[in-house]
């Protein structure tokens, strides 16, 4: 009699949200011609559903790095679209970190790093941002850069950066 086993795997584990700042870096560092099997990985990333990226990140990339962008599209990346659920945990965020109306500080997070951030959460899987970390956390808080505001109790996401999530892989690419 055979017998057969199944294992049920919650995907959700696996899955990482990227943010514009992250894929850009790795475009930027790492070109597509000079390191082909890390871009194959990501695709394989993308393909898998491991790998997906908001609505508003991609818009992002498309603006500052089309070539990524296009890419990105071509390889089939899940867009996570802007939900009422993301719109409150950003609106939380927003109040925690002490922006009221449009007063956001230009040396920290923006309306849509707070999305990104929320977008993260509501599907409760990490966030990749290359953002950079604050080694203290500004007095203002409205200084808070991206991974800052992932910290904070209230919001509580994991965030890596490019480096963190190949390294997480552990993959060899030669």
């Amino acid at each position: 009699m055979a017998y057969e086993f199944k294992t049920f795997i919650d995907l959700k584990r696996f899955m990482r949200v990227i943010d514009a700042s992250s894929i850009v870096y790795g475009w930027d560092n790492y070109p597509i011609g000079q390191f082909p099997p890390l871009w194959a990985w990501i695709e394989i990333e993308i393909e898998n559903g491991d790998l997906v990226i908001p609505s508003l990140a991609l818009d992002e990339v498309l603006a500052t790095a089309p070539d990524c962008g296009n890419w990105l599209k071509a390889a089939g990346i899940k867009k996570l679209p802007v939900t009422n659920e993301i719109l409150i945990l950003a609106k939380n965020a927003k109040s925690i970190i002490g922006v009221f109306g449009d007063n956001y500080h230009p040396k920290g997070v923006g309306e849509n790093d707070l999305i990104i951030i929320s977008t993260a959460k509501s599907e409760g899987v990490e966030l990749i941002s290359d953002e950079g970390r604050q080694k203290a956390v500004p007095k203002d808080s409205r200084k808070m850069k991206i991974p800052a505001v992932c910290d904070l109790p209230a919001v509580s996401v994991s965030c890596i950066n490019f480096i963190e999530y190949i390294k997480q892989s552990n993959r060899v690419f030669g």
